[in-house]
């Protein structure tokens, strides 16, 4: 019941700011509510405050004891969402297959159903000796992969 309430509450605030959207959304046990976003053009704090208080300001805490935290999407943490691959066009970006392969790319597209990687390699020439510089791609789609991650470059 609490976490139907709060879940309606996140939903709602989530159509006023159609920019944002849901990562993930938990109620432990003891009323302690984490909630993970990501928006299209990145979270700012203010973006969380939003949230935090469209949910905060309609509980009551006379009613239901809980304790609330609002968190943005890490660089670090894998994608879960087709929107997080859209916005990250791009970017470089290690995919881990379902088959146990990792491809490491540029993200060049991302559609309803599959992503696109392109990258360069080395090969041996075809005729003669020394290597040639190849472009490749490899199109994924989104249920063969395992995990997926940004390449953060420094």
């Amino acid at each position: 019941m609490f976490r139907d309430t709060v879940k309606n509450l996140l939903d709602e605030a989530l159509e006023e700011r159609e920019d944002l959207f849901l990562i993930s959304f938990d109620v432990l046990p003891d009323n302690s509510i984490k909630i993970i976003i990501d928006g299209d053009n990145g979270v700012l704090v203010e973006d969380c405050i939003f949230i935090s208080r469209a949910i905060e300001h309609n509980l009551d805490r006379e009613e239901e004891d809980f304790s609330l935290e609002v968190l943005s999407a890490g660089a670090t943490e894998p994608l879960v969402n087709m929107r997080q691959y859209m916005k990250n066009i791009g970017r470089t970006l290690s995919v881990k297959t379902k088959e146990n392969e990792t491809i490491e790319g540029a993200l060049t597209q991302a559609n309803e159903e599959t992503i696109l990687l392109e990258w360069k390699t080395r090969e041996p020439k075809p005729v003669g000796k020394g290597k040639v510089t190849v472009n490749k791609q490899a199109e994924i789609a989104y249920d063969a992969i395992s995990k997926a991650q940004v390449v953060i470059k420094f």
